[in-house]
């Protein structure tokens, strides 16, 4: 086997080795757990522990760092999320026949975590963990409007590629766009990542009120622009306040944004 997957291999079993539940655990016990010389032992953790992935105890010991919190949460977030959106997304394409998808945040992208074809022959294909930019897409302006304003003026800073003549690229006009986003709560991209690609999204929310992913309707421009926009948008947001209601938010609640804003609920704003 290469070294180098053989040293994740190897970190890999260290990190399983602490499920055994034990408060800590020191290195000649992980050494004699895992077959490895103390030496190895002590290397690997060095470098986990510099990930934050594991944390050196009072005792001596070692014990998992709270960035193994933080994964772990993340993975029970999307499999909650999973849960919660898939009958909502089915309501949402039997409502409007068209795609219908559930995208998180990662990174500086939009990852479609779950999702639905339309009931046309005529899709667009946008298979499910599919990366799609920030900028150009209904979820992506959702999800970009919630950061909090250091982290929005972060990515505006780095520019947007233009990938049609319709995309919204000037640092002043996406700011306008988020603004609009921001307070009718909804967001829509037509001919802006692709020509003749259409969608419409809303906000996600966790229990504390964050926007935690967006739910959107995609179609070819020509459909889209079909339906009913009053109808759309009231599908789409108040399917994004459906799957907020099973994830645990409360629309009789005010939802704190993640810039410390209290704002009213979604439905307030259409």
């Amino acid at each position: 086997m290469d070294a180098t997957l053989q040293s994740v291999t190897n970190a890999a079993r260290l990190l399983k080795a602490f499920l055994s539940r034990e408060e800590t655990l020191g290195v000649s016990e992980l050494a004699r757990r895992l077959g490895l010389g103390k030496s190895a032992v002590h290397r690997l953790l060095a470098t986990l522990a510099a990930e934050g992935l594991v944390t050196r105890a009072e005792n001596g010991g070692y014990r998992l760092g709270m960035v193994m919190f933080e994964l772990g949460e993340a993975v029970r977030s999307h499999m909650d999320l999973h849960a919660a959106a898939g009958p909502v997304l089915v309501e949402l394409r039997a409502q409007t026949g068209e795609s219908s998808q559930v995208g998180v945040l990662d990174g500086d992208e939009v990852v479609y975590v779950d999702r639905l074809e339309s009931t046309h022959s005529l899709r667009l294909f946008h298979e499910t963990g599919r990366r799609v930019p920030l900028h150009c897409t209904s979820s992506g302006k959702v999800l970009l409007a919630a950061m909090p304003a250091e982290r929005q003026e972060a990515i505006i800073g780095r520019g947007f590629p233009a990938l049609t003549p319709n995309t919204i690229v000037a640092p002043d006009a996406v700011r306008a766009e988020l603004a609009v986003v921001a307070r009718r709560g909804w967001a829509e991209a037509i001919d802006e990542r692709e020509i003749g690609v259409a969608s419409l999204a809303a906000p996600v929310r966790g229990p504390g009120g964050d926007v935690v992913a967006a739910i959107s309707v995609g179609a070819p421009a020509t459909r889209f622009l079909a339906l009913p926009r009053e109808q759309l948008v009231q599908w789409v947001v108040e399917a994004g306040e459906a799957v907020s209601r099973r994830l645990g938010w409360s629309p009789e609640s005010p939802a704190t944004s993640s810039s410390g804003r209290i704002e009213e609920p979604v439905h307030a704003r259409v």
